[in-house]
């Protein structure tokens, strides 16, 4: 399901229809609260991240997460169904309200693109397989509400990640990342 858009939203608001999923009320600046149990999901076809974040009022804390690392010698196909079956099974057991995914960056490599875009695919397909919502943030969107800089490197959005989450010790890069856009869209959805 994508985001509506604020125009959609608007009228739907007015019209009493607005989508209730994770979504709490409005603060001060008029943006939406989001408040739930939030998937969030880096995809990759040989190092998903995933990480289950639970966001209540100000308070969020990580309940898991978890990089589906799958060897180069396992077959696309092989990958596709682990992430799908993984990302099904963090949905299931934590009963994630919402799932946020990274979009995909720019890449020269038709390859790396076509592969990439496998990856999302599975995950994608997982979401909406459960008939979860599914919302989808570029990599800078991340990187801005999570950091405050969208050119923040992947050291800077763990560091920023561990410390939001009052966590003892950073995240990997994939499953830092994965909370990456959880938190975004808790904060941004």
């Amino acid at each position: 399901m994508a985001k509506p858009s604020a125009r959609k939203l608007w009228a739907m608001k007015l019209a009493g229809n607005l989508p209730t999923s994770g979504v709490v009320g409005f603060d001060q600046a008029g943006r939406r609260k989001v408040e739930g149990i939030i998937l969030g999901i880096d995809p990759s076809l040989r190092g998903t991240g995933l990480a289950v974040v639970e966001v209540k009022r100000d308070q969020r804390r990580l309940l898991r997460s978890h990089t589906v690392r799958l060897k180069a010698k396992a077959t696309m196909p092989e990958c596709l169904a682990e992430i799908y079956k993984s990302v099904s099974s963090m949905i299931e057991d934590f009963d994630a309200s919402i799932v946020a995914l990274e979009q995909t960056i720019y890449v020269q490599n038709f390859q790396t693109a076509q592969i990439l875009g496998a990856a999302r695919g599975a995950a994608i397909a997982a979401a909406a397989v459960l008939e979860r919502p599914i919302f989808e943030y570029p990599p800078l969107r991340v990187k801005q509400a999570v950091v405050g800089y969208g050119r923040a490197s992947k050291h800077q959005v763990a560091q920023t990640v561990m410390q939001l989450l009052a966590l003892d010790n950073a995240l990997d890069f994939d499953e830092a990342d994965a909370a990456g856009v959880a938190l975004c869209h808790a904060f941004t959805g």
